[in-house]
């Protein structure tokens, strides 16, 4: 994994794992990777995927079960949906706005863009 330099490496990892629990990497109840185990993968200090695991605790995305390990909470994936919404809507949302505004682009051009994506991924996801 690259890290970026303007976001705290503990907020990364946070999100590395919201991402894999949307591709469906991680299914409710899976146990995730030890503290250490997630350390080494992502060559970080294991203190760092410490603040991130207690960041997604504190969300309610994964638990804890003492002496066994941290595990995929039953509302993980609902969790993940809202907290990544909320981001886009009050972070993406905002610039992709402006720049549809200073570009002049109307809504058709967007939706006709939209209805092609989804065609793309479509077809993509049939490949796979």
């Amino acid at each position: 994994m690259e890290f970026k330099e303007k976001k705290s490496i503990y907020i990364q990892i946070a999100e590395y794992f919201s991402d894999n629990i949307l591709k469906g990497v991680w299914q409710v109840e899976d146990k995730i990777p030890s503290v250490r185990e997630m350390a080494v993968q992502l060559e970080v200090n294991p203190n760092t995927v410490m603040r991130a695991y207690a960041l997604l605790q504190e969300r309610g995305i994964i638990y804890n079960k003492r002496g066994i390990g941290y595990f995929l909470a039953p509302e993980a994936e609902k969790e993940v949906k809202s907290m990544k919404k909320d981001e886009f809507i009050s972070s993406t949302l905002p610039e992709f706005y402006r720049m549809v505004r200073l570009l002049e682009i109307d809504f058709e051009e967007l939706k006709e863009g939209y209805r092609e994506f989804l065609e793309k991924e479509a077809g993509h996801e049939e490949k796979h």
